[in-house]
C-alpha cells in the first residue's frame, strides 16, 4: 500500500497581507498530480486545513476542490483538523462524502478508521488524533498551573487516547497512526511557535508506542523525523509560511507499507509557491540595487537586511519598495547597533558562539565549520596564556 502524507496547508494564510491563495492552489495542482503519478493508494492530511477557525470562502472552497480531485478515482482520504482549525468546520461536511471515502475527524474519537486500497486490496487500520488541546478533550490536566506537571499530563492522557485505537490494530492490517501534535525532539519555526503553551502542550516520542508502523504527524512546518517507536515523521507545510523557513525545501512524503513489515518513506519535493529568503546586503544600497540588477531571487519574498551609515529617507524607501513588490521588509543596521549586539553577546554567550555570530556577520550568513572554530579558539588560548605570563612578570 502506498500512502501520501501531507499536512498543515493552512489555506486563508497571508503574509504581510499578501494572499497566499494563488501558491496554495497551485500547491493542490501538484499535489493531485503526484498523487497521481506515485500512484497513491491513500491520502493522510495531518491537519491545519486553514489558518484560522474562520477562514474565508476562497479558501474553503479550496479545500473542497482539492478533497474532490484527490479522491475522485476512489481514493480513501483522511483529514485531521489541527489547532488552527475549528473542528466542527472541518467535520461539517461528513455526511455528504462519508460514500465517498472521505473521512474528515474534528475532534478526538475512540473510533479506528479502517480504509481500503483498490489497488493491493490491502486493509489500513488508522489511529487518528486531531489537536487534542483540553478544551477540545473537555478535561483539565492541572489545577496549579504547573507547567511540569501539565506536560507530564497530557502526554500521558495522549499516550492513553491512541493506546486505546492502537488496541484495533490487526497482523494482517497496515497499521497506521497521525496526530496533529508537538513531539518532543521537533523542530518548530515561528509560523506554528505562538500556538504553543510554553512546554506544556508537548508529547513525550513513548506516547505514540501502539505498535504503528508509521506515523504521520501535523504542526511542524518543517519536514523532519522524530525518533521513536516505527517511523514517526512530519510532512511540513507545503509552503513557507513566515521567515525562519527561508531555504527549507517543501515537500509531502510517500510512504511504501505492508502488513507486518517496517514502512519505507520517501521525501517528495514541492515545485509550488514562492520562496522567502533573507538578504543581508553588507554593502549597503548600492549592493542591493545590483541585486536587483541581477534578478536575484526574483519570485522570492525577501527579508531584507541592509547595512547603512545614515538613515534612508522616505523617498529611498519608497523607491526600493517599488522596485521589486517581493522585499517585504527592509531593516535598516548601523555600525553602533551592530556594536552593541556583539557587546551583549559577548557577554551573554561562550566564546566560540561570539565568533560563530561575528563570522555568520562578516560573510553574510556563512556558518564557519568546526575545524575554523577549533583554530579560533586555539588562538584566543594562546593570548589568554601570553597575556597570563606577561602579568606573572610584573
Amino acid at each position: 500500500m502506498r500512502i501520501l502524507h501531507t499536512g498543515d496547508w493552512h489555506f486563508g494564510k497571508t503574509l504581510e497581507g499578501r494572499s497566499r491563495l494563488k501558491e496554495q492552489e497551485q500547491f493542490v495542482d501538484e499535489l493531485v498530480r503526484l498523487a497521481n503519478e506515485e500512484k497513491a493508494d491513500a491520502i493522510l492530511m495531518a491537519g491545519d486545513v486553514y489558518d484560522s477557525v474562520n477562514p474565508p470562502a476562497a479558501a474553503e472552497q479550496l479545500f473542497y476542490d482539492a478533497v474532490a480531485r484527490l479522491t475522485s478515482e476512489g481514493r480513501p482520504l483522511v483529514v485531521i483538523a489541527g489547532n488552527h482549525d475549528q473542528p466542527e468546520r472541518v467535520a461539517s461536511v461528513s455526511p455528504l462524502v462519508d460514500g465517498r471515502g472521505i473521512t474528515l475527524v474534528g475532534l478526538p474519537t475512540s473510533d479506528i478508521i479502517t480504509i481500503h486500497a483498490q489497488r493491493t486490496g490491502e486493509i489500513a487500520k488508522i489511529a487518528a488524533l486531531p489537536y487534542p488541546s483540553e478544551s477540545r478533550l473537555n478535561e483539565l490536566f492541572t489545577e496549579d498551573g504547573d507547567e511540569q506537571g501539565m506536560r507530564l499530563a497530557y502526554s500521558e492522557r495522549v499516550g492513553q487516547l491512541m493506546r486505546h485505537l492502537g488496541n484495533s490494530f490487526h497482523p494482517g492490517t497496515v497499521n497506521l497512526s497521525m496526530g496533529h501534535i508537538y513531539v518532543l525532539g521537533g523542530l518548530e519555526s515561528d509560523s506554528e511557535r505562538p500556538i504553543q503553551v510554553g512546554g506544556a502542550y508537548t508529547v513525550d516520542p513513548s506516547a505514540l508506542s501502539i505498535g504503528a508502523q508509521y506515523t504521520a504527524l501535523g504542526h511542524l512546518h518543517r519536514p523532519q523525523l522524530v525518533k521513536g517507536e516505527g517511523m514517526i515523521r512530519y510532512s511540513g507545510s507545503p509552503l513557507s509560511y513566515s521567515f525562519s523557513e527561508a531555504g527549507q525545501t517543501k515537500s509531502v512524503v510517500m510512504v511504501d507499507v505492508s502488513p507486518g513489515q517496517p514502512a519505507v518513506a520517501n521525501e517528495v519535493y514541492l515545485s509550488s509557491g514562492r520562496p522567502l529568503v533573507r538578504w543581508k546586503a553588507r554593502g549597503g544600497l548600492a549592493e542591493v540595487y545590483r541585486w536587483l540588477e541581477e534578478e536575484r531571487d526574483k519570485t522570492a519574498y525577501i527579508d531584507l537586511e541592509i547595512s547603512l551609515e545614515e538613515a534612508m529617507s522616505i523617498a529611498e524607501i519608497q523607491k526600493l519598495r517599488k522596485s521589486r513588490e517581493g522585499i517585504l521588509h527592509i531593516r535598516p543596521v548601523y555600525p553602533e547597533t551592530i556594536t552593541a549586539e556583539m557587546n551583549e553577546a559577548r557577554s551573554e554567550l561562550p566564546v566560540h558562539e561570539v565568533f560563530r555570530r561575528f563570522y555568520q556577520r562578516q560573510t553574510g550568513g556563512a556558518v564557519p565549520d568546526d575545524q575554523l572554530v577549533k583554530l579560533f579558539l586555539e588562538l584566543v588560548n594562546e593570548d589568554d596564556g601570553h597575556a597570563g605570563e606577561g602579568s606573572d612578570s610584573e
